[in-house]
């Protein structure tokens, strides 16, 4: 995802204007260690279901004050430092934006988002 264009593309709705006050981003990236106990990771396996995450942008997308939700969740072998998840949320005022933009988060990763280390 290009943030940049999908920002503009957003602004290119007549109703961004009037409904807009925030947009915030998340890029989440491939870390070269594990969570867990910071094991070197060399790689990861990403499998992200795609229809659950629409449904998650759609639940999200209905929230008080939102305007829009963009997402972009890529899947297969990865090495650290590629991009794997992005996130923009629009909305009107940062006490809704900012709540959605960390549910929208939490439950990509908890309920459509699998994935695999691959320690070296």
């Amino acid at each position: 995802m290009d943030i940049s264009k999908t920002i503009a593309a957003m602004k290119q709705d007549p109703a961004f204007a009037d409904n807009v006050g925030m947009v915030l981003v998340h890029n989440g990236t491939v870390r070269s260690w594990s969570r867990g106990d910071h094991a070197s990771v060399v790689r990861i396996e990403v499998a992200a279901d795609l229809s659950c995450i629409e449904q998650i942008r759609c639940d999200i997308e209905q929230m008080e004050g939102i305007f829009r939700v963009e997402v972009e969740a890529h899947s297969g072998m990865m090495q650290p430092g590629d991009d794997l998840l992005f996130i923009v949320v629009a909305g009107d005022l940062r006490e809704n934006v900012k709540p959605a933009l960390a549910l929208m988060l939490d439950r990509v990763k908890s309920e459509a988002i699998s994935k695999k280390e691959i320690f070296g």
